[in-house]
């Protein structure tokens, strides 16, 4: 900071800006990028490049001088997709004035924050969550309350107990936040908690923001549950997804916000201060993905897949390791027994192993000694890695 600003009382920015807590994820994403011949499993993006067929859509709509100011909330050729899109996956009308283009599902997700969070309001978190939700939170002045879901050991998995979800909440509560499928833990919510869940809010008028941006990332199944299942048209309810995960899209920074049909003038209006709507011709891109993205979306699952077998084969086998075989994402979250300090061992990881991985602590209070692994890549980049985990670690 310079000596000018140090020496004058009153800081230049916002109080909430200079007060943000860190980013412990990013902080070691950094560490390790100034080592050589480091391999990042820490950020959560796979190896494949966007498909051909989405590129294609974008460049040719740019060829077609589709590069001027669109409408704010999105193309509506992309709105009407997404709402045949939701019909075609998910059996669910959701008419096109429900869905809202964004420029990136963090977009949407600081859209719906700002759209509901006044200062001195509180947010339940269900944990471990996505730290740019805990800190959109942050920015709006309003507090978060957390609530974790549990590991447990003798069955090898992660449970919700709801019930702490509803003691967590008190007058000041306007809004739980849920990422479902989980970033990192491969949990998801089942519909009879979503039905629990809405039910509880719909007495209180508490908002519910549900994160389901890893909602075709689940094994076994072609979709994970979602509240839209169970909710009705005017419930206080806002879903963030994204192109970004399963179009292998994360360069693209496009995403979508489904909200009740009474919040599309207010989501429109911030969204005009905000950046005045997604790019116009990576939405382009983006109908393309949900029209002819099927067969991608199963090459990637089925990459995951085996790539899930290897973890559970080598890390799995592990004495010194804890880890539950993931339902749904590309992260493995686990924990080595004696390692509790996870920012130490990320470290350690790095310096040692030549391995970046994220610490458990960036997702939540209780999450400390745990770790994250994308394992959203070649098997052979995976394999290395682990070869340098077990260097560490022990095989």
């Amino acid at each position: 900071m310079p000596e000018t600003i140090k020496n004058i009382s009153r800081a230049p920015f916002r109080r909430v800006v200079q007060d943000l807590s860190e980013n412990k994820g990013a902080n070691i994403l950094r560490y390790g990028w100034g080592k050589p011949d480091v391999i990042s499993l820490g950020q959560g993006e796979g190896c494949a490049p966007t498909p051909d067929f989405i590129a294609d859509a974008c460049a040719q709509a740019m060829r077609d001088g589709k590069t001027h100011y669109g409408p704010v909330l999105g193309q509506p050729a992309l709105r009407k997709e997404i709402s045949d899109y939701y019909k075609r996956i998910f059996d669910l009308d959701l008419p096109s004035n429900r869905i809202f283009i964004t420029a990136s599902g963090t977009t949407a997700m600081h859209l719906a924050l700002t759209s509901i969070l006044d200062a001195g309001d509180e947010a339940v978190a269900v944990t471990p969550i996505w730290k740019n939700l805990l800190g959109a939170v942050e920015v709006a002045e309003a507090h978060t309350v957390q609530v974790a879901i549990d590991y447990i050991e003798d069955e090898n998995r992660w449970l919700l107990d709801l019930d702490r979800v509803f003691d967590a909440c008190t007058e000041k509560t306007k809004a739980i936040l849920i990422v479902t499928p989980s970033n990192p833990t491969g949990w998801y919510m089942c519909e009879n908690h979503m039905k629990r869940l809405i039910d509880f809010t719909r007495e209180r008028g508490i908002w519910i923001v549900s994160d389901e941006v890893y909602n075709r990332a689940v094994y076994g199944k072609p979709r994970a549950p979602s509240f839209l299942d169970v909710a009705e048209d005017d419930d206080l309810l806002l879903v963030i997804n994204s192109f970004s995960k399963s179009w292998a899209m994360t360069g693209w920074r496009l995403g979508w916000l489904v909200g009740p049909a009474f919040a599309e003038d207010v989501i429109r209006d911030i969204a005009l201060y905000d950046n005045m709507g997604p790019p116009t011709f990576t939405q382009f891109g983006g109908i393309q993905a949900v029209k002819e993205g099927e067969d991608f979306i199963q090459e990637q699952m089925d990459q995951w897949q085996s790539n899930i077998e290897m973890l559970m084969a080598r890390l799995g086998k592990n004495p010194r390791v804890k880890i539950a075989r993931p339902r749904s994402t590309f992260y493995a979250f686990f924990k080595v027994d004696g390692e509790e300090d996870c920012i130490a061992f990320t470290k350690k990881l790095i310096d040692e192993g030549g391995v970046s991985l994220t610490p458990g602590c960036a997702f939540g209070e209780e999450c400390k000694g745990w770790i994250r692994l994308c394992f959203a890549v070649s098997p052979e980049k995976l394999s290395k890695a682990i070869d340098r985990i077990e260097k560490v670690i022990g095989a």
